[in-house]
Formats: C-alpha cells, sequence, structure tokens
C-alpha cells in the first residue's frame, strides 16, 4: 500500500495533473495509513520527482524545446527518459528501504523492478510517439499493474518478518470523524477519465490532430541588433503555439466538462451546505498565480538572455574551464540546481536549457546527451526543492520540520546525481 501510493499513485498524479497535486493527495493518505509524517512527506516529494520532466503532460519538455537548441527532437527526448531511469528505480527502492530497511527490499525487490520497468522504460519508449503522454501512459499502465501484482502470492498476504519499521508510526491515528462524501467514489474519478479522453483524443488520433495542429499563435517581430552585434532574424510568427493540442487547453476542457457534469448533479450545492464556501478568484490567486508567475518570469528572463547573447557569453565562459567529459558529468547538477531554485523541472529547463544546449554546441558534444542530463537532473532535483519540502510539511501539519526532510531525502539526491553524471558522460562518448 505505502509503495503503491508514494510510487504509483503520484507519480500517476504528476503525468496527468503535477502542480504539487502529488504532494497535496498523498501525503495525508500516506499519514492515514500510518506512515510517520516526516517521512510521509519525504515519500511525497521524491518518489514521483522522476516524472516532473515529462509530468503535467509535458511541461517541462514542452519548455525545453522553447529554449534549448537541439537537432534531433527525438533523440534527446528518449536519451532523457534513459537518464531518468536512475531516480525512477532508486526512488522505489528507497520508499522500501524507509518502510522496513534489508527485510523489506529482499521481500519486495522484485515488485519495484516490475513496476521501475513499467514506470521508467514505458515513459522512455513512450517518448518515441508522444512525449507529452509518456509520463501519463506509463504511471496508467502501472496503475492497472497493482491489481494483478496483488495477486500474486508473494504479495497477497500482509508481509511479516520485519523487525524495524521506521517510517511506519507505532499506531495509526484514530479517525476524525467526517461528514459523509458528496459524491461516489466513481465520480470523484471523472476529471482522470475525461482528461486522458480528451488528450489521447487530440494528440493520438492523427486526422483529428492534423486539424488541431493547424490553429497556431505567435507575434511577428522585426530584426533586432544589439550594441555587441548580437543579431536576432526577423520572423512572422515567433515560438508559435499549437492552442488546440496544448497542455494547457487539455486541462481547460476537462475542467469545463467535470464542472458541467457536476454541477448538473448537484455536488457542488451538496458541497456547499457541508462545507465553508470558497470563491474561485481566491483559489485562483493562492493556488494558480504562485506557480503561473515564476514560469512566466523565468521563460521571459530566458528569452532576454538568449536574444541579447548573454546565454551564449555565459556558455563560452563555462566551456572555456571544464573540458567536455567533465560538463557532462555536472550537467545533470546544473539541471538539479534550477530545480533547487525554482521547485520546478519546467523553471529549471527553462532557466537552464539554452545555456547547456549552447556550451555542448561549443565543446562539439551532442548537445541531445547534455540536455537529457539538464533534463534528469530537473527531476531529481525536486526531492531537496525547499518550496516542494515547504509544502509538504504544510499539508502534513510539521511546519518547522523541513530539516528533517531534508535529511531523509539529501543523501538520495547525491547519490542520483553521481550515478545520473557517470551515465551522462557515457552518453556523450557513445555519440
Amino acid at each position: 500500500m505505502v509503495l503503491a501510493l508514494a510510487w504509483v499513485f503520484s507519480s500517476f498524479l504528476q503525468g496527468i495533473a503535477g502542480f504539487g497535486a502529488p504532494v497535496a493527495v498523498v501525503v495525508p493518505l500516506l499519514i492515514a495509513v500510518g506512515v510517520r509524517p516526516v517521512h510521509a512527506v519525504a515519500m511525497g516529494v521524491l518518489a514521483h520527482a522522476w516524472a516532473r520532466f515529462f509530468g503535467t503532460l509535458g511541461a517541462g519538455w514542452l519548455a525545453t524545446l522553447q529554449v534549448a537548441d537541439i537537432h534531433d527532437e527525438t533523440r534527446a527526448a528518449f536519451q532523457s527518459g534513459l537518464l531518468i531511469l536512475i531516480p525512477t528505480y532508486l526512488g522505489g527502492f528507497l520508499v522500501v528501504w524507509w518502510y522496513g530497511r534489508w527485510p523489506a527490499v529482499r521481500h519486495a525487490w522484485p515488485l519495484v523492478l516490475i513496476l521501475g520497468t513499467v514506470l521508467g522504460v514505458g515513459q522512455m519508449l513512450a517518448t518515441l510517439f508522444s512525449p507529452e503522454l509518456s509520463t501519463f501512459l506509463a504511471a496508467a499502465v502501472a496503475l492497472l499493474a497493482l491489481y494483478p501484482l496483488s495477486r500474486w502470492r508473494r504479495y497477497g498476504e500482509p508481509i511479516t518478518g520485519i523487525p524495524d519499521r521506521p517510517a511506519m508510526a507505532d499506531r495509526t491515528e484514530e479517525r476524525r470523524r467526517e461528514t459523509p462524501p458528496v459524491m461516489s467514489l466513481g465520480w470523484s474519478c471523472l476529471p482522470y477519465a475525461v482528461l486522458p479522453a480528451v488528450t489521447l483524443s487530440a494528440l493520438l488520433i492523427d486526422p483529428l490532430n492534423d486539424q488541431l495542429r493547424r490553429w497556431r499563435l505567435g507575434l511577428p517581430f522585426p530584426e533586432v541588433t544589439t550594441g555587441y552585434g548580437v543579431q536576432n532574424a526577423a520572423t512572422d510568427t515567433y515560438a508559435p503555439i499549437t492552442l488546440l493540442t496544448h497542455p494547457g487547453t487539455m486541462l481547460l476542457i476537462t475542467t469545463l466538462v467535470v464542472w458541467a457534469v457536476y454541477r448538473y448533479r448537484g455536488h457542488y450545492r451538496d458541497w456547499a451546505r457541508l462545507h465553508e464556501r470558497e470563491r474561485i478568484s481566491a483559489a485562483l490567486l493562492v493556488d494558480a498565480v504562485p506557480a503561473s508567475v515564476p514560469v512566466i518570469a523565468f521563460l521571459v528572463t530566458s528569452r532576454v538572455l538568449d536574444h541579447s547573447g548573454q546565454t551564449l557569453t555565459i556558455a563560452h565562459g563555462i566551456a572555456d574551464v571544464s573540458p567536455p567529459n567533465v560538463y557532462a558529468g555536472i550537467a545533470s547538477v546544473i539541471g538539479a540546481l534550477g530545480a533547487f531554485m525554482t521547485s520546478s523541472s519546467t523553471a529549471s529547463n527553462v532557466l537552464f536549457a539554452g545555456v547547456q544546449s549552447d556550451v555542448a554546441h561549443l565543446h562539439g558534444i551532442s548537445a541531445e546527451a547534455i540536455v537529457a542530463g539538464q533534463a534528469a537532473g530537473s527531476a531529481y532535483g525536486n526531492a531537496v526543492a525547499p518550496a516542494n519540502i515547504v509544502l509538504g510539511t504544510s499539508i502534513a501539519g510539521i511546519k518547522g520540520r523541513e530539516g528533517a526532510v531534508l535529511r531523509l531525502t539529501i543523501g538520495w539526491t547525491v547519490v542520483v546525481a553521481v550515478l545520473t553524471g557517470a551515465a551522462t558522460i557515457a552518453l556523450v562518448l557513445a555519440n
């Protein structure tokens, strides 16, 4: 149960929604099944970190394409998925280790390998035809795989013979008296059925996808030359967006459909009788604005840096002081640094993916491999991102215990960084 919630279900939420939803939903569930609050936050922040780059319907990947100079997008996506295998498997194993140390690992290692392969390898293969859906598809298959795996005799009975369970409380907290739900479990799952249906239809039905992609929005810009001679050619449509196939459009359509159904069935009216009414505008300010403003600001900053020539200047400086293989080894650490600063894989790639590809070109090494290292770092770096941890401790009701959570996640992050650096060097040498 703990592994399913902390690793598989949180990854599914990240693939389809993101924006803090895995932490907000999974941490209370983990505490409810008996996980200590500090470990629940650590699991909620770390176990789904692998899904950060291609999650949220490919938000990090789409941001990378906007700023990085890569020639083979398919190779870059596939190699990103390849490097992300490292935090995928190690995330599952760490959850098991926290649960019951070596006895739990010996018991659960086949399950972790199977689910890790479904998640990580599934995502990697899905990048070949739809990077935007790769995390969601892999996590959805893993969720379905939990049922047959639970029928396996090895995991069909409660685990025994584990004397030390550091992540588990001595006893589960008594359940508080709660008001009856306003809808059934099936109706509460409606958003998770509508969003895949809308997204899969728009992206995988070729005739429909071809029609939707014709609607592109991009503003014209004249030629601009800086005082240092950096020239940007004129363009009729700068960085055009295919509005009707953008992840934001899929989420908007899903929201409208679900809102209409719930309103028709009277769920909002029933909720208003039992709870204090919350204004949508207030919820927007609290939830959406803090997530959106930094991403927009970082995107604008990255474009200013690029068009003014500052990104190229930074790239030249880094290239001058770091040999190619050394740089390849630290590429993911730069991505992790961006995630640490911004608590967002998308923002990390907006900030650094352009610089990383420029340095790769200057060194004459594979930009796809270096961007893959950046992508992996922007994912696993979220395990130590302060904003993510603060979100978790706030939800768990343990504000002030952020240091305890960080002590649980930082060692794993260092190990993953070392392994990812070595793997990135191997990719560069192979290319």
